[in-house]
């Protein structure tokens, strides 16, 4: 996994203003080794407990929007305080970590440091937070509208019409059927088979005979 390493001084232009200090004194006091890494697909961050000689360690994707890397900071270092306080004796997302979570969330909410619509889409996560980022699918849409434009000729899947064909960076084509809770079923043409998608799957939209 290609990982940069940054000067203390650097993370700044991975925050939002007034929150480098509040982060900085975490990593200080925790004596976290942190890395921000290329884009993964599977995950937004990660985080791996202090063994032996070795220092916590958090990493985040370098890609997300500054406010993305806050929050995603914010759910590793909860992971952090669930393990200082009970090792591996509780589940990772359980009612342990979400408290700490939720106390995190609170304590920079209450520091305004983010904009209105993303505020309040927080507060669903500090009522109850969600152990991955799919789940948290209402607050991932808020948060796209700070992030860098979609590549040309892409949507997302909750932009594309029901009945509609998209096709995946594997080249696999699917028709879009309709949202089930809180993803979208959809066909994959070639086989038939049913999909779930989350809504903020990067597609292109092509037609029916192509």
């Amino acid at each position: 996994m290609p990982i940069t390493e940054h000067p203390m001084h650097a993370l700044a232009a991975y925050l939002p203003d007034n929150t480098f200090e509040p982060v900085v004194n975490y990593i200080h006091q925790y004596k976290i080794h942190l890395t921000v890494t290329r884009k993964r697909r599977s995950v937004l961050g990660d985080y791996r407990h202090a063994a032996g000689w070795d220092n916590h360690k958090i990493s985040i994707n370098g890609n997300l929007n500054k406010y993305e890397f806050l929050i995603t900071f914010l759910h590793e270092l909860a992971h952090l305080f669930t393990f200082e306080q009970y090792k591996n004796r509780v589940e990772p997302h359980g009612i342990e970590w979400k408290n700490y979570y939720s106390l995190l969330l609170q304590d920079f909410v209450s520091k305004k440091v983010f904009p209105a619509d993303i505020e309040k889409a927080l507060q669903k996560s500090i009522k109850n937070p969600s152990a991955t980022a799919n789940g948290e699918t209402e607050l991932l849409m808020v948060l796209r509208n700070y992030s860098q434009q979609l590549r040309p000729g892409y949507t997302i899947v909750d932009k594309v019409p029901d009945g509609a064909h998209f096709i995946t960076d594997n080249g696999r084509q699917f028709l879009k059927v309709g949202k089930r809770r809180k993803r979208y079923e959809c066909v994959e043409l070639k086989t038939g088979r049913r999909y779930s998608f989350s809504g903020l799957s990067e597609v292109k939209l092509v037609s029916p005979d192509s």
